[in-house]
């Protein structure tokens, strides 16, 4: 395998232990920390740029192997029709051969550049959980801190319907005490 399939390689492996570090289940304030140092830390930001550079070279390497692959994958459907009759064997093994590491690099940058997508996206949606998060907690906050004052407001509400209550009942049987003597009066 040539130098820059294996550094592709080593930077599919590389992806594949952070994205399982990523994923692994982590206490909020343990993540929170983790991504924020992710996010805002200097020479993370410097390693992902650089990332970002090396997987512009494999999106290239990506391109290349499938070329390859496409031109080996033609040849040998030449071979095949132009020698019908003939058996070759080191030949057809020459042309398995060329089309198994067309494969091989093909599907290897393939999926080195379809887990750097995922792992972006992943990142994304968990640093936008942890905001969603914070903000949950925060609204949890003040509205655990209003809904004590709002209790006291409505003890204090109920205890003045209670005293309108009593009112309305006391001025109900002063009412009627007069309604009787004054219709006692009448007759």
């Amino acid at each position: 395998m040539a130098i820059y399939y294996s550094l592709t390689f080593f930077l599919l492996a590389a992806e594949m232990v952070g994205f399982v570090f990523v994923l692994l289940p982590m206490p909020l304030a343990a993540r929170k920390r983790l991504f924020k140092f992710l996010t805002e830390s200097y020479i993370v930001g410097k390693i992902a740029y650089a990332l970002k550079i090396s997987f512009i070279f494999v999106a290239i390497l990506f391109v290349d192997a499938v070329q390859r692959m496409i031109r080996i994958t033609a040849e040998a459907e030449a071979a095949k029709t132009a020698n019908a009759g003939v058996n070759h064997a080191s030949a057809e093994v020459n042309i398995a051969a060329r089309k198994f590491y067309a494969q091989r690099n093909t599907y290897l940058t393939g999926f080195c550049l379809f887990l750097s997508l995922c792992m972006t996206r992943t990142i994304q949606i968990l640093v936008h959980l942890i905001r969603t998060e914070e903000e949950l907690g925060t609204l949890k906050t003040k509205t655990a801190s209003g809904s004590s004052k709002e209790i006291a407001v409505i003890e204090e509400l109920k205890s003045k319907l209670r005293q309108r209550d009593q009112d309305i009942d006391r001025l109900t049987g002063e009412y009627q005490k007069l309604a009787g003597s004054s219709n006692k009066r009448l007759d």
